[in-house]
């Protein structure tokens, strides 16, 4: 299939592609004149790399999963050990953001108790 037929399937842009071919994500396809011929592998890929990134993955993230995938089967043990790797970051991200909350909370019982012991109309 042409790359537009590709995109479309995959739910991805014509330029996204040329992009992942670029920095290496998706493999060189193969070409008939001047145009690129993907297979339904590379549309599996094209729909794992947007889903990831819609899950907070970075390019060079996903870089780093297929820095030896050269268009053999998906390698799944390092994309596993990659998602666990980001729920460890999501999850510490949310412990820190409940923490900041807590202390706005305090913060914010601080002012409202300044406010009602020493207003500052009275000053």
């Amino acid at each position: 299939m042409y790359i537009g037929q590709a995109a479309q399937r995959s739910g991805t842009t014509i330029k996204s592609i040329r992009h992942y071919e670029s920095i290496g994500l998706l493999p060189k396809p193969r070409r008939q004149g001047n145009y690129r011929l993907y297979d339904q592998q590379s549309v599996e890929l094209l729909i794992f790399i947007k889903c990831a990134k819609e899950m907070g993955f970075r390019l060079k993230e996903l870089q780093a999963i297929f820095a030896n995938h050269h268009g053999e089967a998906m390698p799944w043990a390092l994309a596993q050990q990659a998602i666990e790797a980001k729920k460890r970051e999501i999850n510490n991200s949310m412990a820190e953001l409940i923490r900041q909350y807590a202390q706005l909370e305090g913060f914010e019982a601080s002012l409202e108790h300044a406010r009602v012991t020493c207003p500052l109309e009275n000053l």
